[in-house]
């Protein structure tokens, strides 16, 4: 299966960026966690800080299965939740944190009713266990 894994804003600071709340592993290192689980599985990673770049990507890349994590944008990006539902392959929605036990803005997620399942508070587990529900 050809997983595409897709970050939003400020995960390219996964390891660094507030580690007691999104941990110390880099997202190279979830990567690399994952692939080794997963071997028969394809992964690409795509990043961005920019919601074009994001919904672009989406529309060009060939996959079999997303997961993403919006980041900020899940709260408020709906042309990435258009761009998700019009997407006809499994989708999970990831987050590191526990969306609902943070700030009331970050508990409403725009994106996920366009997805197949939500995973939150995990940590970085988070898309190890999207992978397991894609199986």
């Amino acid at each position: 299966m050809k997983i595409l894994i897709v970050n939003g804003p400020n995960l390219n600071l996964l390891g660094t960026r507030e580690p007691q709340i999104y941990g110390n592993k880099s997202m190279e290192d979830v990567l690399g966690e994952l692939k080794a689980e997963f071997s028969s599985d394809e992964f690409s990673y795509f990043q961005s800080n920019s919601e074009g770049a994001i919904i672009d990507h989406l529309q060009q890349a060939d996959f079999d299965a997303l997961i993403i994590n919006p980041g900020a944008y899940t709260h408020y990006s709906y042309a990435i939740a258009d761009c998700l539902k019009n997407i006809q392959k499994t989708k999970i929605e990831v987050h590191i944190s526990h969306i609902y036990q943070r700030e009331e803005f970050r508990q409403k997620s725009v994106t996920a009713p366009y997805t197949n399942g939500l995973i939150s508070g995990f940590g970085t587990k988070g898309y190890r266990l999207a992978v397991l529900s894609l199986k």
